[in-house]
């Protein structure tokens, strides 16, 4: 995702992916590990063109 988003936002999103992976996997939260990686937007192209 890129770089600059909330820290409330970031926490949020953690444990929604947690909450999901544990639904559909059946298994416990301590066993998820999520990992966020905060791109800036000038590291990132598509279609020939650097973002931000």
């Amino acid at each position: 995702m890129w770089a600059g988003r909330e820290k409330g936002t970031k926490k949020k999103l953690i444990e929604n992916v947690t909450k999901t992976v544990c639904e559909t996997l059946g298994c416990p939260a301590q066993a998820v590990i999520v990992i966020l990686e905060d791109i800036p937007k000038e590291n990132w192209g598509q279609d020939g063109k650097q973002g931000g």
